[in-house]
């Protein structure tokens, strides 16, 4: 297999076949929480998929020129001290030239600091052995499909929306039905790769 096609089935792993959300589930409170408008959800799988990549970009050579053979014990702690600051960095810059962005997202974009899936891509590259430029592609991966489920999660929300639904399933109840079932359809994608 070339270095092309590696890094295309990476690519295509990270979003259809182990997509973050809705095989590995990773990252629900932001899939539940900020699904309910597609604007404010594609804004959302921006922000991730930016602080996904750039994460990857600075812990990939953190670990492996510094923290690997000796101090591993330590990735959990410095992973997620990294990716703070990247949030707390992409924060101050959207705040200042991207206000509505800013404003739409709320309080969910200091939530990235603590979204598992962002800490998840991560060790999930060094865990599975990934080279620089294939965890690059995994975490692109991953964002894309975060974004695809959240865009796909917010249409049926919105939908729902729209829907006559008995009052004994409005809200939690019917979000968490639509939930599983979009869910459910990426198990397909899993037969797939054999």
């Amino acid at each position: 297999m070339n270095s092309n096609t590696a890094i295309a089935s990476v690519l295509l792993a990270a979003i259809l076949t182990n997509n973050m959300v809705l095989s590995k589930f990773l990252g629900i409170c932001p899939f539940l929480g900020v699904s309910k408008k597609t604007g404010t959800a594609f804004s959302m799988s921006v922000a991730v998929t930016l602080v996904m990549v750039v994460s990857t970009a600075v812990t990939w050579p953190i670990y492996h020129f510094i923290l690997a053979p000796d101090y591993t014990y330590l990735e959990t702690i410095v992973f997620i001290l990294v990716i703070a600051a990247i949030v707390q960095l992409i924060e101050i810059v959207l705040k200042r030239y991207i206000k509505p962005v800013y404003n739409a997202l709320g309080i969910y974009l200091p939530l990235i600091t603590t979204n598992c899936a962002v800490l998840g891509i991560t060790m999930l590259n060094i865990t599975n052995g990934l080279g620089f430029v294939q965890s690059l592609f995994n975490a692109l991966g991953a964002g894309l499909g975060f974004m695809l489920a959240m865009l796909l999660f917010s249409g049926v929300r919105e939908r729902l929306e729209m829907a006559d639904i008995p009052e004994f399933l409005k809200g939690l109840p019917i979000t968490l039905i639509a939930a599983s079932l979009v869910s459910l359809s990426f198990l397909g994608f899993a037969g797939i790769g054999g």
